[in-house]
């Protein structure tokens, strides 16, 4: 028998019944059924019963079949036909493709166009793209997951040369995010804003874009913000001081229950409580109509009377002021930032409240007319108040007298001078006392020290030592009031002495009083039994400071 040939073996395998004549070879077993080969080479079988339909020029039995029809006019009249052939590899991924509907000698050979293996390594794919057969390059196709297949290559029938149109680039693999170490919840990240949110921030103007942006301040309607001076830094002794205290931190209630010192501070707010209420509440409860001046009457508190709080700080005597019933505050101190945190703890305040105006002034150098408008000093003060600060102003004599001016000039006949300062007689005492061969002029305990730079030089103005106190203070440099030297100046300016005790007096003098005794258990300086909440240290910190009333006549 011949070698073996497929299309020659289909032919002779066909059912007996395709041809009027059986082929001599052919077995007699197909006359029973069709093999699979011919069913799919063979689509014009016929089924019994049905006319059978004329063999269409595609398929291979037209093509193959003799008949009186030329071979090549067969092959010019067939229609283009296709055949798809699949392949398994690892990626799962088959290729097709499809010949043009020209003419076996209008193929392009090989040589003059073929597409790159899709995979490297692949042999039988090589030799296939390298056939006769397939000359058109082998477009990739997704993985079988996907449903959908790539258009085949298409053919300019104009030209002998196919056009070829690329397949669709498919996507690149997505990784999920997934690190290893994460700093953030995975809600937390990468969530689009609101239409809500993001209107809210295009508008948003917080406290750090403020401080970036540059704008020009406008002027306000506010009795307190309107001439205000423009803050400017300090040097020497006062931009130390007022570095400080700007940066000391305005705690809250619940922290300063916690600090170490407790006790002392109590203690001292006490004394401060004694001084207003001695001297400044008869004052205030006249008020300046006494002296002619009709005022614009009470504050929305109800209160009387006007007070100049030279030092205010951080506004820690604002509640002593609302107890007093005044009608009007002016809060004055070096310190901008801490005049903002007095001011907020005004706001802050329950209640009715009475007026406040505060600025930023240094009240040594400049005078009060440069913060506040005339028409807003033209009535006087009732009470100038100066607690633990005035020690600042004798640096120089210019700077004492300034601080007087701004005093007196502003307080009205029969008004009241109040204030604190430390012990000059009890610091210069201990500075004798420290041993000829000390290394360093300092002496106190573990809540307060006191450090002095010279032992001989004792001028009565600028006479500076280092003052430091536990949780309040941290090395700031003060200066020695010498007492006689201040009731002296005082008098230039009408201002009188009334009153003068230590700390330690005025706890002996008032301990008994049937107002200030249960104040003191109120403010937590004393329990219910007497008990002091203050020990041996904080109680000698105490009595370095005077407490002081003067009067103007």
């Amino acid at each position: 028998m011949p070698a073996f040939d497929p299309v020659r073996d289909a032919v002779l395998n066909s059912p007996v019944d395709q041809a009027p004549t059986p082929h001599p070879l052919a077995s007699p077993s197909l006359a029973r059924r069709a093999t699979d080969l011919s069913v799919l080479l063979n689509s014009d079988t016929r089924q019994p019963g049905l006319p059978t339909p004329p063999p269409t020029r595609s398929t291979l039995s037209h093509l193959l079949h003799t008949s009186n029809i030329n071979t090549e006019e067969k092959l010019a009249a067939s229609e283009p036909f296709g055949r798809r052939s699949s392949y398994t590899d690892p990626n799962s991924s088959y290729f097709s493709y499809q010949v043009p509907s020209t003419s076996r000698s209008q193929i392009p050979s090989p040589h003059r166009h073929r597409s790159p293996s899709p995979r490297p390594g692949s042999s039988s794919r090589q030799q296939l793209i390298d056939s006769p057969v397939s000359r058109t390059s082998f477009p990739s196709r997704p993985s079988s997951s996907s449903s959908s297949t790539f258009p085949p290559p298409q053919t300019n029938r104009n030209t002998a040369s196919p056009v070829m149109v690329p397949p669709p680039t498919p996507p690149p693999p997505t990784i999920p995010y997934n690190p290893t170490r994460r700093l953030t919840a995975p809600g937390s990240v990468l969530i689009p804003l609101t239409p809500t949110e993001m209107e809210f921030y295009k508008n948003f103007r917080g406290q750090g874009a403020a401080r970036l942006s540059k704008r020009k301040r406008t002027m306000s309607n506010e009795p307190d913000g309107a001439n205000e001076p423009p803050r400017k830094k300090l040097a020497g002794d006062v931009g130390v001081v007022v570095e400080h205290y700007n940066s000391r931190p305005d705690v809250g209630v619940v922290q300063r229950l916690e600090s170490p010192i407790l006790g002392l501070k109590n203690f001292n707010n006490w004394v401060k409580s004694v001084l207003i209420t001695r001297f400044a509440h008869p004052v205030l409860s006249k008020g300046s109509t006494s002296n002619g001046y009709s005022g614009p009457g009470r504050g929305r508190g109800g209160g009387a009377g006007k007070v100049l709080d030279m030092g205010c700080g951080k506004g820690g005597d604002m509640t002593k002021w609302a107890k007093a019933r005044v009608r009007e505050v002016f809060a004055v101190d070096i310190a901008a930032i801490s005049v903002d945190q007095a001011r907020s703890r005004w706001e802050s305040m329950r209640g009715p409240r009475f007026d406040a105006s505060f600025a930023a002034l240094d009240c040594y150098t400049e005078p009060l007319s440069k913060a506040f408008p005339p028409a807003k000093l033209a009535q006087p003060f009732d009470v100038v108040s100066m607690q633990f600060c005035m020690h600042y102003a004798f640096e120089t004599v210019q700077k004492a007298r300034c601080m007087l001016e701004n005093v007196s000039r502003y307080l009205r006949t029969g008004g009241v001078f109040i204030g604190t300062i430390p012990n000059a007689e009890q610091l210069l005492e201990h500075l004798d006392e420290i041993p000829p061969n000390a290394e360093e002029l300092s002496f106190g305990n573990s809540v307060y020290k006191i450090r002095f730079e010279e032992r001989n030089e004792r001028p009565v103005f600028g006479h500076k030592y280092w003052f430091y106190l536990q949780d309040a203070v941290e090395n700031v440099p003060e200066y020695i009031v010498r007492w006689d030297n201040f009731v002296q100046m005082a008098a230039e300016y009408k201002l009188y002495p009334i009153y003068k005790e230590e700390f330690h007096q005025v706890f002996e003098e008032h301990q008994e009083h049937p107002e200030f005794g249960p104040l003191m258990v109120r403010m937590k300086v004393v329990d219910a039994n007497g008990e002091s909440a203050m020990d041996e240290d904080q109680w000698e910190a105490a009595n370095i400071y005077i407490a002081f009333a003067f009067e103007k006549r």
